[in-house]
């Protein structure tokens, strides 16, 4: 494991910078312990170079911002809750209102803009921790979180560990942005997408899920025999014009031809979530997740100004996430399935990046 020292945080923190690499020389990785980000994933060229797949920052200081999420480990909740309160078990709590009146992506001062402690570490896999406590903003329970990203040759593989003293919200993703033409390479209007679900979730004009869900047949978001991600994306859609393209929950087929056992655990089962096909059809990302969803949100608010690794500017539309994740807003929709992490019972989350090339 190398790791280099790359600045400090305003506090004087130290942020340091973790090099994975697998053994068997697939895949290389790294990410740093501000936020637990996922900094680069570099997969192997013809050539014997490497191509950076995911978008960010040459400046540390661009982390601080980072109102995009690069490479953002999101936490205790990914997506928006409507109004920025919950109630649970009984009791309202009221959350930052950092996206209008809505709570986006946890609050003001997220996880992945936090120094996490190393708890473990060798060659290919690192494993960071962190102690949130009660109310912590505005969620309930005193929260230990754990997250290790592991290399496996030609996978990226993102477990979660969870433990709380009271029940409360546990819905974390990463907000990665790939482009696999390399980070800063274009668009990714050109990307092939396949996502395995045959409905959604609907969202408002401030992007919260309203409890809506449609089927994706007949509709600009049906992936489920691949499309071209710039083909629909300015459709006469109400969906698409509310969202200025893909920003949508897609819920996961689970049936057993989606399955991966590969992938599961004792703790977790795996199903095939999503594929993204490089334009020129040599790289492939595979997407596996034990997660019922997965938010597609197609960069439409990168502006084009934010210049990004190897001094390269991110256009619009830049690169594509593919955030695992519960149900959104689900404690406000009575009918969607609460993303909550029981008192004292441990919960074991896991997604897969596979590359195939």
């Amino acid at each position: 494991m190398k790791q280099e020292l790359w600045g400090q945080t305003p506090k004087g923190e130290d942020i340091l910078i973790y090099s994975l690499e697998d053994p068997k020389g697939g895949i290389r990785a790294k990410v740093l312990n501000y936020g637990a980000v996922l900094y680069s994933l570099e997969i192997p060229e013809k050539d014997g170079g490497y191509r950076d797949v995911v978008l960010g920052f040459d400046r540390l200081e661009d982390y601080f911002e980072n109102g995009s999420y690069y490479g953002a480990l999101v936490a205790r909740c990914a997506n928006r809750i409507g109004g920025a309160k919950i109630t649970l078990d009984g009791k309202t709590y009221e959350l930052d209102k950092n996206d209008g009146n809505n709570n986006l992506h946890s609050g003001f001062h997220p996880l992945c803009k936090r120094v996490w402690p190393v708890k473990a570490y060798s060659d290919n896999a690192i494993t960071f921790s962190y102690e949130s406590p009660d109310l912590d903003m505005g969620f309930p329970g005193q929260l230990h979180i754990d997250v290790t990203y592991t290399l496996s040759e030609d996978a990226l593989i993102i477990d979660y560990h969870g433990l709380s003293d009271a029940d409360t919200v546990f819905n974390l993703t990463n907000h990665s942005y790939f482009n696999l033409k390399g980070a800063g390479e274009g668009t990714i209007l050109d990307h092939k997408l396949f996502l395995y679900a045959d409905q959604f979730t609907c969202t408002d004009a401030e992007s919260v899920a309203t409890g809506e869900i449609r089927e994706v047949a007949g509709t600009p978001m049906d992936f489920r025999e691949g499309k071209v991600v710039g083909d629909d994306i300015e459709a006469d859609y109400d969906q698409i014009q509310l969202g200025r393209g893909f920003d949508h929950n897609f819920i996961l087929s689970k049936d057993a031809s989606h399955r991966a056992e590969e992938f599961g655990t004792k703790d977790v089962s795996l199903s095939h979530a999503a594929k993204l096909v490089a334009p020129e059809g040599d790289i492939t990302l595979n997407v596996y997740t034990d997660r019922p969803c997965a938010q597609v949100y197609s960069g439409n608010f990168i502006t084009g100004e934010d210049v990004g690794k190897g001094g390269k500017v991110y256009p619009h539309r830049g690169g594509l996430a593919i955030e695992t994740q519960g149900y959104p807003n689900a404690l406000n929709v009575d009918a969607f399935p609460n993303p909550i992490i029981r008192a004292e019972e441990d919960m074991y989350l896991r997604t897969v990046y596979r590359f195939t090339y």
